[in-house]
């Protein structure tokens, strides 16, 4: 892979991993308490803990990726 298309998949990757860590603040903003949720608080917490887990694996994968994109960009072997 050529080091410039590389380099803008590494950092793809990286913008990537943040926009679903914003749409996990989306799911706690839309899911908080206010005068006419539906939720009540258990319901709330299992929902914020059960989507975090799907996004934090998502984000941590893309961080890896996008990790050895940019040693991949540089020259260098990819980290394992």
């Amino acid at each position: 892979m050529p080091p410039k298309i590389a380099k803008l998949a590494g950092m793809g990757a990286f913008g990537a991993g943040a926009g679903i860590a914003a749409i996990f603040a989306l799911v706690v903003f839309i899911t908080r308490s206010t005068q006419y949720s539906g939720l009540d608080g258990t319901l709330r917490v299992v929902t914020w803990i059960s989507v975090a887990g799907v996004i934090l694996a998502l984000v941590l994968v893309h961080i890896v990726l996008g990790r050895q994109l940019m040693a991949l960009s540089r020259g260098e072997t990819p980290p394992a």
